[in-house]
């Protein structure tokens, strides 16, 4: 090869690079011909160095070239957020080049036959290692050929016939922080975190349960969110249901930071922060298919269709990739309201690779396909006509917009009026007429005072309380204690809701007390009065089909939801070591190639007492249900303190324990057991409150449980005078 004769290669992305021949040409032994010499690169000899020479140059040729990729790729994220890669264009180009047969310059090719007819007349021999290293020629490293692009690298694969679009390079890691929503109902707070940024989705709240006597609500846990408040970039809400944005006002109070939702969810936020006198904070309205920045992350807004208008889903672009989170859904074809779910979006991010899928687990363990809201307008239009003459009750969920238009919808045909129960209610369909979610006829709705002014069967009237909650409308209306409605058998009453886990025997209770009453009570088992908002199996399947992710976190469920919803991953051929069953305040960490648990931070539950948050703990819970279970004995005694002579008492009080009326002789008994114990400890020169106090109380409880196998709280109060 001449000094300066030119030679191609072709680097990591298919670019055609020129590399110009430096090196000192080689020449034939003293005394051999060289038309007869064959160069030892052309029979795959390499002379002693130069493999080391080549391999150090190739090797930080490509690291340089590797390095401005990276950061090109770099550069476009964060100045665009199409987050169309330009690996596959890359890729497609290299594996056309590659396929394609290249033709060497017309010197090249004479110096080849050249040399091929010298070396068969001359008969060279070639030794049997040099023909073994041309039959198999060694891999070069970072040289890529056509068959290495094409197949498809061992990590990519999730399961036997599980595939991912999405490509395993190690990247900036992400962490995945669940402070609420995991092995449990509602709550839903989700924490994302990516070098020196954070953002949330959602931050809801959660009904209390049967052994949270006196609570109001539940909340997650904020601590971690409060440590680390500087970095936190923004809230992120998929819809406008409690158990997405009822913290959301109790978080402002601790950390002001930018919130972003959509037109309704929006309004409805905007009512809570009004309870909660808080007026200066960021509220930004988005639309689905826009994409918010935040920090080195983007969330792009993907519309699903719920319960209520304006769900989103979200698809979060990070350095180590896209992570689709669905919220709250389910695949209506024909809404009530707004659009069809944009599962082409779906699709296309399934196209482009998705590394982690976060989906709604509520109704994994039912088989088919969720039924359309129309379903129940079917249903209103049968009941409606079978009421005429009665005045119809409707309890729903407040937030149930797409609910309420059809009831609304029924009672103008039906020449009814409508009156709106419940503060909840109330504000809900102020802020939908408002914002035009919610249609309503001028003249329709009437105020509670006018209901009376109308007959009863020209009259529905809309109510909270579809959950059996002790102070809602209905339930006030079931135990004849509303001051506006008496239920009578002239009512026909519709339980237009599934009662949460947990509430069912609250529904029970409210629809046996309706029934008592004379009405005629129709809730969900006997008609298609409600249907779902949340997925089941097959369209779980088909968001699973669209997206392809590489890996899979339940979501938003009960530890029996989140693992049903993994079974129905694993039948879409995904493994068992690429779907993660979280708990709250497991910190789920990935670099785009492996995703796994590392580690915790604090979370758990935060109770709400009236205006007292936090302040009811498990100590305040154990005590009430102490009280509740088994009652309270007070102890009342006077001590002189000098001498420690019994000055009055002791008295025994009794609540929720027994009725000291009827228990004269326990009581007495109790009485003449605690003036002994007393006197022990005036004998044995006792002064110390504490001791005496715990001498009341052990002496006392064990008398009490041998009379009454009961075991009330005993509180001593001493007075020394």
């Amino acid at each position: 090869m001449a000094k300066n004769d030119t030679v191609y290669k072709f680097n990591d992305f298919g670019e055609k690079i020129a590399v110009k021949q430096t090196s000192r040409p080689i020449l034939p032994p003293k005394g051999q011909p060289a038309d007869t010499f064959i160069p030892p690169q052309s029979m795959g000899i390499d002379l002693p160095g130069s493999e080391k020479r080549k391999k150090t140059r190739s090797s930080g040729k490509r690291r340089g070239i590797k390095a401005v990729a990276e950061i090109k790729r770099s550069a476009d994220f964060y100045d665009s957020f199409d987050f169309r890669s330009e690996f596959e264009l890359e890729k497609k180009q290299t594996v056309e080049k590659l396929e394609k047969p290249q033709e060497e310059p017309s010197r090249q090719r004479r110096k080849k036959k050249q040399r091929t007819r010298s070396a068969a007349e001359q008969k060279v021999e070639i030794p049997e290692r040099v023909k073994a290293k041309q039959e198999n020629p060694p891999r070069q490293s970072g040289k890529k050929t056509a068959a290495d692009i094409k197949t498809v690298p061992p990590q990519m694969m999730t399961g036997s016939t599980y595939l991912s679009n999405h490509h395993s390079v190690k990247r900036t890691p992400l962490k995945i922080i669940p402070l609420g929503g995991l092995n449990e109902i509602g709550k839903n707070m989700t924490v994302f975190e990516c070098a020196n940024d954070i953002f949330i989705v959602d931050c809801g709240m959660a009904f209390p349960d049967s052994d949270m006597p006196g609570v109001d609500i539940v909340l997650p846990d904020f601590t971690y969110v409060e440590e680390n408040a500087d970095r936190v970039r923004g809230v992120v809400i998929t819809h406008g249901h409690e158990d997405h944005i009822g913290g959301l006002a109790y978080l402002l109070k601790k950390i002001n930071v930018p919130i972003y939702a959509t037109g309704l969810t929006i309004g409805l936020i905007e009512g809570k922060l009004r309870e909660h006198e808080l007026s200066n904070v960021q509220l930004n309205t988005v639309k689905p298919r826009q994409t918010v920045k935040l920090g080195c992350m983007a969330v792009e807004f993907i519309r699903v269709n719920h319960s209520i208008p304006d769900a989103v889903g979200l698809a979060i672009h990070t350095p180590a990739g896209i992570i689709v989170h669905t919220g709250d859904f389910k695949v209506d074809y024909t809404p009530i309201e707004g659009g069809v779910i944009d599962l082409a979006r779906f699709g296309e991010l399934g196209s482009r690779g998705v590394l982690a899928l976060m989906a709604d687990s509520t109704n994994a363990e039912k088989p088919g396909h969720t039924a359309s809201q129309r379903t129940v307008g079917a249903s209103f239009e049968k009941l409606f006509d079978k009421a005429e003459g009665k005045r119809i009750i409707v309890a729903t969920f407040s937030s149930n917009i797409q609910r309420i238009q059809q009831i609304v919808t029924h009672a103008v045909r039906c020449g009814r009026r409508v009156a709106v129960f419940g503060r909840s209610m109330i504000n809900v369909i102020n802020t939908a007429t408002e914002l035009g979610y919610l249609k309503i006829p001028e003249g329709v709705l009437i105020d509670i005072e006018e209901m009376n002014r109308f007959p009863a069967d020209k009259v529905v009237l809309i109510t909270t309380g579809s959950q059996g909650e002790p102070m809602s409308a209905l339930t006030r209306m079931a135990m004849n204690e509303h001051k506006n409605v008496t239920i009578t058998p002239h009512d026909f009453i519709i339980i237009s809701a599934t009662p949460i886990p947990g509430n069912e025997k609250f529904v029970t209770k409210v629809i046996n007390e309706l029934m008592r009453s004379g009405a005629t009570v129709v809730y969900e088992e006997m008609y298609d009065v409600h249907v779902s908002g949340h997925a089941r199996q097959e369209e779980l399947k088909l968001i699973q089909a669209l997206t392809k992710p590489k890996f899979f976190i339940p979501v938003h469920g009960e530890y029996k939801h989140l693992k049903r919803h993994a079974e129905v991953a694993y039948s879409m051929g995904m493994s068992e070591n690429s779907v993660i069953i979280a708990s709250i305040g497991d910190v789920i960490e990935t670099d785009g190639v492996d995703m796994r648990v590392t580690g915790t931070v604090r979370a758990g539950r935060v109770l709400v007492d009236g205006l007292g948050v936090g302040d009811v703990g498990s100590i305040v819970l154990r005590d009430r249900k102490h009280l509740a279970e088994d009652g309270l004995i007070v102890v009342a005694v006077t001590i002189e303190s000098t001498s420690g002579e019994i000055l009055a008492g002791p008295d025994i009080v009794s609540r929720g324990f027994v009725y000291v009326r009827e228990s004269e002789e326990i009581i007495e008994g109790a009485r003449g057991l605690l003036t002994q114990t007393l006197r022990k400890c005036t004998d044995g020169n006792i002064r110390d409150w504490n001791t005496i106090k715990t001498k009341i109380r052990d002496d006392l409880s064990d008398y009490i449980f041998m009379k009454t196998k009961r075991s009330p709280m005993i509180l001593p109060i001493i007075e020394e005078v």
